[in-house]
């Protein structure tokens, strides 16, 4: 039966084996084409003008390029969890890294939940109900994310027509650590003395920890006193390199003393790779009066020792291995001191102004001007 505009409404009929007659279904289904295929569909409805809406639909979502057919009103966030797990294995990621944010999800709306219902509303939903819980924003973001970028890949695949809005929360609990080179030193000292290189590595070079443990000595050129990253061995998967200078020099070439044949690692422990060290630094940390500072907050101490040291934001980022500027911008720590000293500087520099006007000798105006004679002019 033809409805309006392109495809057909139909009831279907089929012959019943027993008795041999012709029967008719009470639920009507739509047919229409897309590129060239032709689909056929249940409009799960015994109402022909429910039908004849979703014809409508399917036609005006095959006219706009959007993904037609049942499979898009199938998708579920099961198959978008598979996609982005698939998606993290294919370009090399961690994908232990998802897998609780993925978790606080499908925990939420349920594995079977299709994807046309995770609406805005619901995600709002969702993010009111896990600050209840008392999530931070930052992790609540990280899930967020993941969604989106679950969204997105169904969108690629052709697996969904609409993608929701996914709003972001402002984060106000990023990491604010970082130490002075004093506090640093009594860090350094107070480590055992297989550690100490390494530590002092990464508070030079900004690198993270990940990126210092898989060092080895086929990564350093000693003659043109050079590091190159790997890409497989940084997060970001881009290789960079890092010249040897000053105390950066003097690291390697004190672990290049050490160095023994069995162990290709550029720092280790009694020639093996170093694992965590989590209890040897925060004992560290505490005989040097640190409290509670990571490991990490080092490398936030290494980039904001390149900006107050002059260098060029975009140099030190590639130094540090960041790839955003919002994040290196996280790191560059501003203090007290740091604002104390610009407000130095500013009363500085009208002192200055001030002295150099008082020794301005003032012209009068108002003074009487004797016009020249003829001779003088």
């Amino acid at each position: 039966m033809k409805a309006r505009g392109t495809g057909l409404i139909f009831q279907p009929t089929w012959r019943d084996r027993k008795t041999g007659e012709t029967k008719t279904s009470s639920v009507f289904w739509i047919q229409y084409n897309v590129r060239g295929k032709r689909i056929r569909e249940n409009s799960q409805s015994h109402n022909r003008a429910d039908a004849v809406r979703l014809l409508k639909k399917r036609n005006g979502e095959a006219v706009e390029g959007k993904p037609v057919g049942p499979q898009v009103e199938r998708t579920t966030l099961g198959d978008l969890v598979a996609m982005i797990e698939q998606d993290y294995r294919a370009n090399g990621r961690r994908g232990r890294v998802i897998k609780a944010p993925l978790a606080h999800l499908v925990a939420y709306f349920g594995e079977t939940c299709r994807a046309v219902d995770i609406t805005t509303d619901r995600i709002t939903a969702y993010t009111t109900q896990r600050q209840e819980a008392g999530a931070a924003n930052s992790t609540i973001n990280r899930s967020l994310a993941a969604l989106k970028r679950a969204f997105t890949l169904a969108a690629r695949a052709g697996r969904i027509a609409v993608r929701p809005y996914i709003g972001m929360l402002e984060e106000h609990n990023a990491r604010q650590g970082f130490l002075s080179h004093t506090e640093f030193e009594r860090l350094r000292d107070a480590l055992p003395s297989d550690l100490r290189d390494p530590v002092a590595f990464l508070y030079c070079s900004g690198w993270r920890v990940g990126e210092m443990r898989s060092l080895e000595w086929r990564d350093v050129d000693l003659s043109g006193a050079v590091i190159r990253l790997r890409p497989e061995n940084s997060k970001s998967k881009r290789g960079r390199t890092l010249p040897l200078r000053g105390e950066l020099k003097a690291i390697i070439e004190r672990a290049a003393m050490r160095r023994t044949p069995e162990c290709a690692r550029v720092f280790h422990r009694d020639g093996g790779p170093i694992g965590l060290f989590r209890k040897s630094w925060s004992s560290a940390c505490k005989r040097a009066g640190l409290g509670a500072i990571l490991v990490h907050d080092l490398r936030r101490t290494a980039v904001r020792n390149l900006v107050r040291a002059g260098v060029p934001e975009k140099i030190a980022m590639g130094i540090s291995g960041h790839k955003t500027r919002s994040v290196f911008d996280r790191y560059d720590i501003v203090t007290e001191t740091d604002l104390a000293d610009a407000l130095d500087r500013v009363t500085d520099h009208l002192s200055t102004v001030s002295r150099e006007r008082a020794n301005v000798i003032q012209i009068d105006r108002t003074a009487h001007v004797v016009p020249m004679s003829a001779a003088q002019r």
